[in-house]
C-alpha cells in the first residue's frame, strides 16, 4: 500500500500551492458532533472485586527517575501491549486481577476460537435457571412463585430474563460495537454482573490485528478493566509506563503523519491563513503554544522564502510538551538548531526563542514581545490538553485565549479534533471516544495491512493511549478533554476575537493534498472553517481568529 508524500507550501501567481518536502517529523494524533442516543440502565446489582491494594501488588509504576523515562505531564503514558497473552486472569466468583506482568497486555493474535462462534441454546438456559435460583431461591416452583409474588415482582423478573436473553442474543451475533457500549453502559451504572459478564464476552473477540472495531475494542477492553480496578482517580500508580524509546516513538508519531492527512490538514489551513496575514510584513513572530518537532513550519519557511519581494525576518516562540520532548531525545534546542539550519539554507533570516514551561504555565514575559513585530498565535492540536475551570477550579483555557489577545495578533490560528469529552459524563463520553477512534482506526485499516507491524505499534503507541486516557481516568488524571467547534467559538469571542474567514485557495490546496490518500476522507467547509472527516464522521476542524 502506498503512503502519501510530504508537502509543503510554496507561493505561486496569487497564492500558494502544495509540492514535496523532505523529512517532516510530527507530534501524534489523534469527532463526534453527533452522539448516539442511548439510555441509561436502572439495574445496579452487583459483584464483588478485588481491592485496588490486591491489584497493587501485581502492577507497578516503572521508575522515573532514570534518563530515559518518559516524563507523564501534558499527555497521559502510553501503555505496554505484549504480543502473547492477556492481563486478566479469570478467578472466583468472575472477578478479574491483573497477572503479575507488571503491564498491561493484549494479545496480537486472532482468538483461539472464531470470535462469532454462535452459543449454545443451553448457555441460555444455565444462565436463566441461575438467574431464577439467585432471585427466587433453589426449590421453587415457578407457578406457585408467580401467584405468591407481589403486584410488580413477576414483571421485575421477566424484564431481567428478557435482559440477559437480549444480551445472549447479541452476543451470538458477534455485534462487538454494542457488547462494548452495554458493558460501559453497565459499568456507569454500577451493575458489575453485566460489566463483568460483557467484559469477559468482549475479550474473545477483540485483536490488535483484526479489523477496526476488533484492534479498537482491544483497547477499549483493557480501558474499563482499569476503570473498574481503579476508577481513573489513581490508575497509573496500578499500570506500569512503559514506553518504547525515544526514537521508536518517533518513527511511530512520523508513520502516522504519513498515513493519514490529519496533521497535514492541520498545518496547511493554519499556515495559509498565517501566510495571508503577514504577507505584508518584513518580520514577524510566530508563538506556537505547542511545537512539538517544529514540523508544521517548515513548510511555511519555505512558502515565505518565495514570497514576492523576498522574505520576512522570521522569529518562532516554541512552547515544549513532556510527550515531544522524550519523542525528540531532548530540549527545544534541538528544534530550534533545526529551523535555524531550514531557514539558513533558504536565505530566509531566522530566530528561535525556546519557550521553557508548559502551555498552561506560559506568561507574557516568557514570549519577549518586540514592538516592531508582527504576530502569529498558533494552537494546533494542544488546547484539549490545556484544563479549564471545570477541572481544578484554574481556568488555564480561557487564560491562554486571553493572553493571546493581549499580544494583539495579526492572526490566530486554531486546530482541533472534533468531539466533545471535557465535561461530557463517562457515558457520554465513552460513545464519543468509540465512534471517534472507531473512524480513526477505519482509515489507518485502509492505508495498512492488518498485520503490518508498524501500524500496530502506531495505534498502541499513539492512539491507545488517549482511548485509555479517555475512558479510564477521571478529574486531573485525565487530560484529553476535547471540544466541539461551537464551544471554542464561544471561548474565542468571550475573549474578544472575531472570525477570520480562511482563504478559498486554502481549500483547493487541501483537497489536492487528499488525492494522495486513499479511502473515503471528507472536505466540508462551513462558517468561515473547515472540516476534515472519515466517511460521516467529522474528525479535525480548523479556522482562524483575529
Amino acid at each position: 500500500m502506498q503512503t502519501s508524500q510530504n508537502h509543503k507550501i510554496s507561493y505561486g501567481s496569487g497564492g500558494f500551492y502544495v509540492e514535496p518536502v523532505q523529512n517532516l517529523e510530527s507530534y501524534c494524533l489523534p469527532s463526534s458532533e453527533n452522539i448516539d442516543n442511548y439510555s441509561s440502565s436502572d439495574n445496579s446489582s452487583q459483584t464483588t472485586y478485588p481491592s485496588v491494594q490486591t491489584l497493587e501488588q501485581y502492577c507497578t509504576l516503572e521508575s522515573a527517575s532514570t534518563s530515559n523515562s518518559f516524563p507523564c505531564q501534558n499527555s497521559p503514558p502510553a501503555l505496554s501491549f505484549s504480543s502473547n497473552n492477556s492481563p486478566l486472569s479469570k478467578i472466583e466468583s468472575n472477578s478479574y486481577v491483573l497477572r503479575p506482568q507488571h503491564s498491561l497486555e493484549i494479545a496480537s493474535g486472532p482468538p483461539e476460537n472464531d470470535p462469532y462462534t454462535i452459543l449454545d441454546l443451553d448457555d441460555l438456559s444455565h444462565k436463566m435457571r441461575e438467574l431464577e435460583t439467585a432471585m427466587l431461591g433453589p426449590n421453587v416452583d415457578m407457578l406457585d412463585i408467580y401467584g405468591a409474588l407481589m403486584p410488580g415482582e413477576a414483571d421485575s423478573i421477566l424484564l431481567e430474563a428478557e435482559k440477559w436473553k437480549k444480551m445472549m442474543e447479541m452476543v451470538s451475533r458477534g455485534d462487538l460495537k454494542e457488547m462494548l457500549y452495554t458493558c460501559a453502559k453497565a459499568m456507569a451504572v454500577n451493575d458489575m454482573e453485566t460489566t463483568e459478564w460483557m467484559m469477559s464476552e468482549s475479550r474473545k473477540m477483540v485483536s490488535v490485528s483484526g479489523n477496526p472495531i476488533q484492534r479498537l475494542g482491544a483497547y477499549i477492553v483493557e480501558s474499563l478493566v482499569a476503570r473498574m480496578a481503579d476508577s481513573g482517580s489513581t490508575i497509573y500508580k496500578s499500570l506500569k509506563c512503559s514506553e518504547p524509546t525515544g526514537n521508536e516513538l518517533l518513527s511511530y508519531m512520523h508513520v502516522l503523519y504519513e498515513v493519514c492527512p490529519y496533521f497535514k490538514f492541520g498545518y496547511l489551513s493554519a499556515n495559509g491563513a498565517i501566510a495571508e496575514a503577514l504577507k505584508e510584513e518584513s518580520e514577524v513572530h510566530i508563538i506556537d503554544f505547542q511545537i512539538s518537532q517544529g514540523t508544521q513550519w517548515v513548510s511555511l519557511i519555505h512558502a515565505l522564502a518565495h514570497r514576492p519581494g523576498g522574505p520576512p525576518k522570521i522569529r518562532i516562540s516554541g512552547v515544549d510538551d513532556s510527550f515531544s520532548s522524550y519523542a525528540r531525545g531532548g530540549g527545544l534546542d534541538i528544534v530550534g538548531k533545526r529551523l535555524s539550519a531550514l531557514a539558513e539554507s533558504c536565505n530566509v533570516p531566522f530566530e528561535f526563542n525556546a519557550v521553557r514551561v508548559p502551555a498552561s504555565q506560559v506568561q507574557l514575559k516568557d514570549l519577549e514581545l518586540r514592538p516592531y513585530e508582527a504576530v502569529a498565535v498558533n494552537f494546533a492540536i494542544m488546547l484539549h490538553h490545556v484544563p479549564d475551570a471545570s477541572v481544578n477550579g484554574h481556568n488555564h483555557r480561557d487564560r491562554l485565549l486571553r493572553l493571546a489577545k493581549h499580544l494583539n495578533p495579526k492572526v490566530v490560528t486554531l486546530v482541533e479534533q472534533e468531539f466533545n469529552t471535557n465535561n461530557a459524563p463517562f457515558l457520554q463520553r465513552f460513545v464519543e471516544t468509540m465512534n471517534y477512534y472507531l473512524a480513526v482506526f477505519d482509515s489507518i485499516d485502509a492505508a495498512r495491512p492488518r498485520e503490518d507491524k508498524e501500524r500496530i505499534n502506531v495505534e498502541q503507541h499513539c492512539l491507545a493511549r488517549e482511548v485509555v486516557n479517555l475512558i479510564a481516568c477521571e478529574g486531573e488524571e485525565r487530560v484529553e478533554r476535547h471540544e466541539l467547534l461551537n464551544k471554542w467559538r464561544m471561548r474565542f469571542t468571550d475573549a474578544g476575537f472575531s472570525p477570520y474567514p480562511l482563504n478559498s485557495f486554502i481549500n483547493s490546496s487541501i483537497k489536492d493534498l487528499l488525492q494522495s490518500y486513499h479511502g473515503h476522507y471528507t472536505l466540508q467547509e462551513k462558517d468561515g472553517a473547515l472540516f476534515l472527516g472519515w466517511k460521516n464522521q467529522v474528525l479535525i476542524a480548523s479556522c482562524a481568529w483575529r
